[in-house]
């Protein structure tokens, strides 16, 4: 099974941005941490980060014919983009939606997920362990349809 893991805006920041929040860990501990899980699940993982929205639909696009399901943290766009849930609606492909802190409990704002519909589930307040349960998800999602 292949799965891309898809980070929106400031995810590359993670370490930096509001430590008390997300932690001091790095993006790159979050790829090393999700490639451990990975292998031990048998499964092919291809990462993407960008700041910028219609990146993150190319590459959404992009897994239409290279991915068997998307593990999707869209961040601040999770909020506000249509055009990232129309995508993951057009490429059809199991999808979770993960968030490294809980956003139901932050902001009002961030309570409002326009990709959620879009997707088989979501992952909220559970660090990079949110990432391996989204591919968890995912796996056990695609058994059932087989």
């Amino acid at each position: 099974m292949k799965v891309f893991v898809i980070n929106g805006p400031n995810l590359n920041m993670l370490g930096i941005r509001e430590p008390d929040i997300y932690g001091k860990k790095t993006y790159q501990d979050l790829l090393h941490y999700i490639d451990g899980a990975a292998q031990a699940l048998d499964v092919t993982v291809e990462y993407f980060q960008s700041n910028h929205e219609g990146d993150l639909v190319d590459m959404i696009q992009n897994a239409y014919e290279h991915a068997d399901g998307i593990v999707i943290n869209p961040a601040a766009y999770t909020h506000t983009s249509i055009a990232i849930l129309d995508a993951l609606k057009a490429v059809g492909l199991p999808a979770v939606e993960v968030h490294l802190s809980d956003v139901d409990q932050r902001e009002d704002f961030r309570r409002v997920s326009f990709v959620r519909d879009a997707c088989i589930g979501t992952i909220t307040g559970k660090g990079f362990d949110g990432y391996v349960e989204g591919i968890k998800l995912l796996l056990n999602h695609c058994a059932g349809r087989e």
